[in-house]
């Protein structure tokens, strides 16, 4: 771009600080200057691009020359989906929300819907996926318990667009032997009120499952051996074990977490029978229901 037309807009110079006035070295200055496109413009050129470039004058109205050319697509934007929601569950944190696609079908033009998330404890932002918008569901599964979120979604507009810079080594598909490829310009919608969620672990390990209680066997001092399959929950601290005589009720037997998918049971009296259940606790203490039961009869001694 050596030239331009009309200009867009005009920015007033930047005054120089107090600190350059007395000498002191000069910060880099910034301008912004927001150029707001009419939208029968980007309706009736979806798929071209606006080219910009910043002239700078002096006082006599001489210029310096163009700056470097940036460009920008002409698509809309969309708004954010609809009733965006977030909700904690036993396996992260589900969104959902409502998104209808655009009435009239524009070639070369797609959309995503793109989902940030903010760790409210540092205010670190991620991008966490681009998903199709029409599934209207996302699942984070790589959130941390007891930790403050911040989700966010928008709906980002896919542009294909001849480039005029890059020659391709090979013809493109439907090109009429132009050697131009085609390049993809994305283009962020506005954000949809942010969902803020408290990720509570609530939510126990999975029942354990497998037990099985084997008798110690003759000439040996009298014990239960109980195994079982072990969870594979991450959050995993342990299980405890529970054991009924006869007619009676379930009572916890360990005093500390057992770590292992075994435990040994040296309180036991020959001639009775006992049935035994497991459950899993994890770090934060919620418990599973308890396993199915396995029971095993102590024999009498001769």
């Amino acid at each position: 771009m050596n030239s331009c037309g009309t200009p867009v807009g005009n920015q007033a110079p930047i005054a120089r600080t107090e600190g350059e006035k007395k000498g002191m070295p000069a910060v880099k200055p910034e301008a912004t200057f927001v150029d707001t496109l009419p939208r029968e413009l980007q309706e009736q050129n979806p798929t071209r691009l606006a080219s910009y470039a910043v002239e700078a004058l002096n006082l006599e109205a001489r210029s310096a020359g163009m700056s470097n050319r940036v460009q920008v697509a002409l698509a809309p934007t969309q708004p954010p989906p609809a009733r965006f929601r977030a909700e904690v569950t036993k396996d992260g944190v589900v969104l959902t929300w409502d998104w209808q696609e655009p009435s009239s079908k524009i070639p070369d033009l797609s959309y995503q819907c793109r989902i940030y998330r903010t760790f409210l404890e540092t205010g670190t932002e991620a991008k966490l996926a681009d998903v199709d918008c029409s599934l209207g569901r996302y699942e984070d599964g790589t959130i941390e318990w007891q930790k403050n979120y911040q989700y966010r979604v928008e709906v980002v507009t896919s542009v294909k667009l001849p480039s005029q810079e890059t020659p391709c080594a090979t013809k493109p598909e439907g090109n009429n032997g132009s050697t131009n490829c085609i390049s993809v310009s994305f283009i962020e919608g506005d954000d949809s009120p942010p969902q803020r969620v408290f990720t509570k672990d609530i939510y126990p390990p999975a029942v354990p499952t497998g037990l099985q209680a084997v008798f110690s066997g003759p000439g040996q001092p009298p014990f239960v051996d109980l195994l079982w399959t072990p969870d594979t929950d991450a959050d995993l601290a342990g299980y405890n074990v529970y054991r009924r005589e006869e007619g009676g009720t379930f009572a916890k037997i360990n005093s500390d977490v057992v770590k292992t998918p075994a435990y040994r049971d040296g309180n036991v009296a020959s001639g009775k029978t006992y049935s035994y259940a497991v459950t899993a606790v994890d770090e934060r203490g919620n418990e599973s229901a308890r396993s199915e039961e396995a029971t095993e009869t102590v024999p009498q001694e001769p």
